[in-house]
């Protein structure tokens, strides 16, 4: 309660967690107010906005709602943020835990798996590996968290580092504890926090690259995404400059959300650490 209370006195935080809030609203509130098809033709095409309260952001090129698309992309964009976060995360936890607790030879085989990944920049890789398997919301969700679980291996093979030689560790091991029993049930949770300071970072990335791949035409063609509502406006950018700044602002907008509410638990977090 009182690391809520800190977090809460922070203005990032309470900027971060309004922005949030709102990118939440959006996507629980899609199916009610818009129901049924979101590309569904609502008026005619590029029908500026404010002029038709049925379609208060206008309509695209093909007479589409942008408002009902918008709150449908703000669900594409939150589903992938968070379950490609929380895959990243869990294979990264995995990896790094084994290599850490095991050490040796499995240490290096896993550590240099790491590096290989990392050599290859986490956007080609999952352009490579969308344009191969095919576009899907799972395939892009796989995809991102195949090239963002490195990060948290990294930072949790260092802290069950720190942690493996500690008296609680070596008391299980003389009670007997299988090994794979004591890295996951006694070592694992402890090493947890500073892998999961890196969730809001690995969210952020993860909107921003399914958009990016949406925009290239590789995102799910049967879902409504940001990056594709970009992408189609930018066809007439010039007439109709707002089929791609609105959804802009919105992705903008989001991974700022995201970034100020990582501060804002990142400093609520070391105030509580330096009071203890």
């Amino acid at each position: 309660m009182n690391r809520l209370r800190r977090f809460f006195r922070t203005p990032e935080a309470i900027a971060g967690a309004l922005i949030l809030a709102l990118l939440a609203a959006m996507a629980l509130a899609a199916p009610l107010l818009f129901p049924g098809d979101p590309q569904a033709i609502a008026g005619p095409a590029l029908q500026p906005p404010f002029q038709d309260w049925s379609v208060p952001l206008g309509t695209d090129r093909l007479g589409r709602n942008v408002l009902a698309e918008l709150f449908h992309g703000a669900r594409t964009s939150l589903a992938v943020g968070l379950a490609a976060a929380a895959a990243a995360l869990l294979i990264g936890a995995v990896v790094g835990t084994l290599a850490g607790f095991a050490g040796g030879l499995i240490d290096e085989a896993l550590m240099r798996v790491t590096d290989a990944f990392q050599t290859v920049p986490s956007f080609l890789l999952a352009l490579a590996f969308v344009s191969i398997v095919g576009p899907s919301l799972g395939v892009v969700v796989a995809a991102i968290a195949l090239s963002a679980w490195t990060g948290p291996a990294r930072v949790a093979r260092a802290e069950v580092l720190s942690i493996r030689e500690r008296d609680y560790v070596a008391g299980a091991r003389v009670i007997g504890m299988h090994p794979l029993e004591i890295a996951f049930r006694e070592v694992l949770p402890n090493a947890l926090p500073p892998v999961l300071a890196l969730s809001s970072v690995i969210v952020a990335a993860a909107i921003l690259t399914e958009a990016a791949l949406s925009f290239l035409g590789l995102g799910d063609p049967n879902r409504v995404t940001w990056g594709g509502m970009i992408a189609e406006g930018r066809t007439v950018l010039r007439t109709a400059p707002f089929l791609s700044v609105v959804p802009g602002v919105a992705l903008v907008l989001t991974v700022l959300g995201i970034y100020l509410t990582g501060e804002g638990v990142v400093e609520s977090t070391a105030v509580s650490r330096s009071l203890s």
